[in-house]
């Protein structure tokens, strides 16, 4: 009789081996349970002490500071302006100044006057006041800007929504609403006021996701953990009638589907001012180039790392402090990978680096071409010579800006953003060739002359904009308009207190 086997002919190290096993996934379902019972504890005692009873669209945000106190603080923090990357950061950088060539790129369009990286969330309305896009609207008929424009930058969007209608509200010059929007991004934009359940605020991304045969009412708890964010992080245009706020989404959420779907309206935000291209201004898709990268892949939400969880005492809740996940690694990063800060900050800066090579050639060659375009009209070519050369010139510029425009596609899918440039150059690339044909048939076949267009100013001066008079109509504006509208707001309670 062999005494290492037992009587099932078992040998001894497997029983033991199947003990540990079993005891170890008993462990991990414990633990499982017990931090689900916690969590729910958690959203139980919130939920259950809550100091005032708020219901409807609340749009002043210090009101959820007495129900939600962690979640409030974190979310003051946006105003913080001191995080700072190799590539921006949370302060305001003047763009145009770093690159000039995107004011040739915009020439005839509000973005050549001012453009600036973005900052936080607490400082959406004073940054919507300051902006020179916004122009100097002291009469509704002086105004250059739609209301819609004002969709994504305030919770009193939602509620002036719901008091005067969706198309109502768009349909309106931004200076019409600038006393009834005065409280920046915050907790009615993303949350159900009485539940504190996620919420679509904006019907744009409803609308959206029906134009693909979709209802976003299916989504998951996780899954909204980004539509929360998508419902403006995201490329949009206006409807040339009643300025109606559209996603491009006919044909899906990819840059050709969209492209398509603009080429089938025959659609264009502005044309060129130099080169006559009818140009489409990408916005900023963050939501579409992020779905096609590994984090979306593996179902990690905007959430996870824009808003970690962090944990207070025995409390456990999502930092409403939205900023780049590189200021926070350990909170963000580190949770699912096990190499160093240092490790993981280089390969950011790897991908961003390599995607900065390409957007300064694109952006150096697109504005040559816009440059060399205009030179072929003053020598008389035509219409139909130009069509090709306009063409590309098109969807070169709609590549490039649908890249760069969206805050991190760099990093949230590197291998799309930089497929997006390189087909961008290459559009350039052919639209010069094709002007060049151009201008020898108009009989010139020597180098086209080139402005200096080194500074933002010396560009600005080129497309003819007296920044000067821009500025002092901006002035003007915020010493006599902006404080009628807070002292309104205040007035009427809207507006709770002064940031």
């Amino acid at each position: 009789m062999n005494r290492n086997r037992n009587q099932t002919g078992m040998k001894p190290w497997v029983g033991w081996l199947l003990f540990f096993v079993t005891m170890g996934v008993v462990f991990l379902l414990g633990m499982l349970a017990a931090s689900i019972t916690q969590r729910r504890a958690e959203i139980a005692s919130v939920m259950n002490n809550r100091k005032i009873e708020i219901t409807g669209i609340e749009s002043r945000n210090e009101v959820f500071a007495e129900n939600y106190p962690r979640e409030y603080g974190t979310w003051t923090q946006t105003a913080d302006t001191s995080f700072q990357s190799e590539f921006n950061g949370s302060q305001a950088v003047d763009v145009l100044e770093e690159r000039p060539e995107m004011v040739i790129l915009w020439a005839g369009y509000a973005f050549s006057m001012d453009y600036s990286t973005p900052r936080g969330h607490m400082h959406a309305i004073e940054d919507m006041h300051h902006t020179l896009r916004t122009g100097a609207p002291f009469t509704e008929e002086e105004n250059i800007q739609p209301a819609t424009c004002w969709t994504c930058k305030s919770p009193d969007v939602p509620r002036l929504m719901d008091s005067v209608g969706i198309a109502a509200f768009y349909d309106k010059p931004w200076s019409h609403w600038g006393h009834e929007i005065v409280n920046p991004i915050g907790c009615a934009d993303c949350h159900e006021a009485e539940s504190m359940n996620l919420r679509v605020s904006r019907p744009a991304l409803i609308e959206g996701f029906e134009a693909m045969g979709k209802n976003v009412q299916d989504a998951t708890h996780q899954e909204m953990r980004t539509l929360a964010c998508a419902q403006c992080h995201v490329e949009y245009y206006f409807t040339p009638e009643g300025k109606y706020l559209t996603f491009p989404w006919h044909n899906g959420t990819t840059m050709e589907g969209a492209e398509q779907y603009y080429d089938e309206i025959g659609f264009a935000d502005y044309t060129h001012k130099l080169s006559k291209t009818p140009i489409i201004k990408a916005q900023h898709p963050d939501y579409e180039i992020f779905s096609t990268g590994i984090h979306a892949q593996r179902g990690v939400s905007c959430a996870d790392c824009h808003m970690p969880y962090v944990s207070e005492g025995g409390v456990k809740y999502s930092s409403h402090h939205k900023r780049s996940p590189l200021a926070s690694m350990n909170n963000t990063c580190q949770v699912c990978h096990r190499e160093t800060e240092e490790d993981l900050r280089n390969a950011v800066y790897e991908r961003q680096r390599s995607a900065d090579q390409i957007r300064n050639l694109v952006e150096q060659e697109l504005a040559a071409a816009h440059l060399e375009a205009q030179f072929a009209w003053e020598k008389g070519a035509t219409e139909t010579q130009m069509k090709e050369a306009l063409q590309l010139i098109r969807q070169s510029q709609w590549r490039w800006d649908y890249a760069v425009a969206s805050h991190g596609g760099s990093f949230h899918s590197p291998v799309e953003y930089q497929r997006i440039l390189s087909h961008s150059l290459d559009r350039a690339h052919k639209a010069r060739f094709e002007i060049s044909k151009v201008l020898a048939m108009n009989g010139y076949t020597g180098d086209v002359p080139l402005p200096d267009i080194s500074t933002k100013e010396k560009a600005q001066s080129y497309i003819g904009l007296d920044m000067e008079q821009v500025r002092s109509n901006k002035q003007r504006f915020l010493e006599e308009k902006v404080p009628a509208w807070l002292e309104s707001a205040r007035a009427n309670n809207r507006l709770v207190s002064m940031k």
